[in-house]
């Protein structure tokens, strides 16, 4: 049908935002959507709510554990390869299959299968590379890592159109696969704003219910407190409390990606400088997301033992997560591409909500991180410790580089979601509306 899109990904819908974006954008120009995947986590709730989207889960595999890694790699493959085209071939014909990359092993071909069936045109929206993921567990010389490239580079030209994240991606695409991509730069959802001081105090005091850092410090008569903020019992204002904690808020998926005791190195150090007597406010770090190493990481953090930092590794519903980083006084980004061709979508939702942010150095990150601007860049543990000194020596006072650093995000009022894929990928789907 001229009005149906399937929008598909071989993982859990709920993290994957930016297909739940196109599902969104899409539903808002009139198209019927599929959107089609794991529902492992809750989508977002204006997913559930719409009445254009449906919501087609993928059948999940589950224990396979007889014989070699290799073995249980290729029946996991196909396995998937006939749960996905069963379910591509129940859905209505969709004029339309607009599939994520990765994990496009096999998704790519069962997609291509399924299109020449329907006679649907396939679209893949390039994150990054399979095979550049799978090297880093395996190394660049495995024959699984150079089966996945040859697969990748072969399977990736059967599209009819592509879109990728960065321009360094659309060049590489060029230049290693022969593909035209146009750039897709993830944008920040409207709901990523500053969140209003009353709205951060409810936050806050709903948190403070499951999680220590945020209650306040001291027992105090009034029961309108949190660790940051309190409200007036006469006039019913919300303020920011007095010695208020810095609040820095860190996201991640807990994969091998990213080096995540880069921070907690950093933050050791941020100690000491408050031990040799610094100037500097108690943190309150919170490290949102979740990931297979998140066991071994709080292992470590239970292990490190601060006087002046509280770190917290909470679940966040979806709708409280733009909240909280509305509400933070720092981001920080430990994402290392394993291409060095996509840029982290967590910095995208930082600046949406003004949130400046320190961010660890790779090839492309030039495109969205402007050092010294909105942010800062860091290479090691060290740079990062002395730059969260730099920025919170004169905390919370409204002279410093955080300041100006939020001033020039909120003068910058870049471009969202909407109107950007409403520029760059309503023209491919020939505008029938």
């Amino acid at each position: 049908g001229v009005g149906r899109v399937c929008v598909a990904v071989l993982g859990d819908v709920g993290r994957s935002p930016r297909m739940q974006y196109h599902a969104l954008a899409l539903a808002r120009h009139g198209r019927q959507v599929a959107l089609l995947g794991y529902l492992q986590t809750r989508p977002h709730r204006d997913v559930l709510d719409s009445e254009k989207i449906r919501l087609v889960p993928v059948a999940e595999l589950r224990g396979l554990r007889v014989g070699p890694k290799l073995f249980q790699y290729v029946l996991k493959v196909l396995v998937q390869s006939v749960q996905l085209l069963y379910t591509l071939l129940r859905i209505d014909q969709p004029s339309y299959i607009l599939l994520q990359n990765p994990p496009g092993l096999p998704s790519i071909a069962v997609a291509w299968v399924a299109g020449l069936w329907w006679g649907s045109k396939l679209i893949i929206d390039w994150h990054n590379y399979g095979y550049t993921i799978l090297s880093l567990s395996h190394g660049r010389s495995h024959p699984l890592v150079l089966i996945a490239k040859w697969y990748e580079k072969l399977f990736g030209r059967l599209s009819d159109y592509n879109l990728c994240v960065t321009d360094a991606m659309k060049k590489d695409l060029w230049v290693n696969f022969k593909i035209k991509a146009v750039t897709l730069y993830d944008k920040p959802a409207s709901y990523f704003k500053e969140t209003p001081l009353d709205l951060q105090h409810n936050l806050y005091m709903r948190l403070a219910k499951a999680y220590k850092p945020f209650q306040p410090r001291a027992v105090s008569p009034s029961a309108d407190r949190s660790a940051f903020t309190e409200r007036d019992g006469r006039s019913g204002d919300v303020l920011k409390a007095r010695g208020r904690p810095a609040l820095l808020i860190s996201s991640t998926s807990w994969t091998e990606d990213e080096d995540f005791s880069v921070l907690l190195r950093a933050l050791e150090d941020y100690e000491r400088f408050i031990k040799e007597g610094a100037e500097l406010p108690a943190l309150v770090c919170v490290i949102t997301g979740k990931g297979p190493l998140k066991d071994y990481y709080n292992g470590l953090i239970q292990n490190l033992h601060f006087e002046h930092i509280q770190i917290c590794t909470p679940w966040l519903e979806a709708e409280d997560y733009p909240l909280l980083l509305g509400s933070a006084d720092l981001g920080v980004c430990l994402h290392k591409s394993s291409s060095g061709l996509d840029l982290p979508m967590k910095v995208v939702d930082m600046f949406g909500c003004c949130l400046p942010v320190c961010a660890i150095h790779f090839e492309c990150l030039h495109e969205l991180v402007k050092h010294n601007e909105n942010g800062l860049i860091f290479r090691d543990s060290q740079e990062l410790a002395n730059q969260l000194k730099m920025l919170f020596l004169d905390f919370p006072s409204l002279g410093g580089k955080l300041q100006s650093f939020r001033e020039n995000l909120r003068a910058s009022r870049q471009l969202r979601w909407d109107q950007s894929w409403d520029q760059t990928v309503l023209p491919l789907l020939g505008n029938k509306e």
